[in-house]
């Protein structure tokens, strides 16, 4: 009986018609007045994506795959922003916040900032239940990014 289990679990993971895991893609697109910016998703403590925008790239959209069967989810979303300011000059924004998940497989969430780029969070813009923004900033985005 084991041995049966075993070939059974080994065929469907390899089985590439059944998913072991959700996915949900999200999308971060730079503002008009941004000139770069490079900002890092956490999905439960783990670097889940790393969106690197410009000039060149201007929006980016990712996958991301989540274990099959969990129903919340926490994100933290840290970001370096370099606007040019009202005099013309470059100044860099360090912005983040987290916040949770709940029920994102299958959804289009986009990565939105305030118009101060002071905060910075995940939005669904068709279903506000899925994205729960907590004001403030994320302990996990104190590390430095590369």
């Amino acid at each position: 009986m084991r041995k049966t289990l075993f070939l059974l679990a080994v065929a469907i993971g390899a089985s590439p018609g059944i998913a072991l895991a959700e996915s949900f893609t999200v999308t971060d697109d730079r503002a008009p007045i941004e000139v770069s910016e490079i900002s890092r998703l956490y999905i439960d403590g783990t670097l889940a994506a790393t969106f690197r925008l410009d000039d060149k790239t201007p929006s980016l959209t990712k996958k991301i795959e989540i274990p099959l069967g969990r129903v919340n989810h926490s994100y933290a979303l840290c970001g370096q922003i370099t606007v040019v300011n009202a005099e013309g000059r470059a100044e860099t924004h360090q912005v983040s916040s987290e916040g949770t998940l709940t029920h994102p497989e299958g959804h289009h969430l986009v990565a939105l900032g305030d118009e101060g780029f002071t905060d910075f969070f995940l939005r669904d813009p068709t279903d506000s239940e899925v994205a729960k923004h907590h004001p403030g900033h994320a302990d996990i985005c104190a590390s430095p990014v590369s």
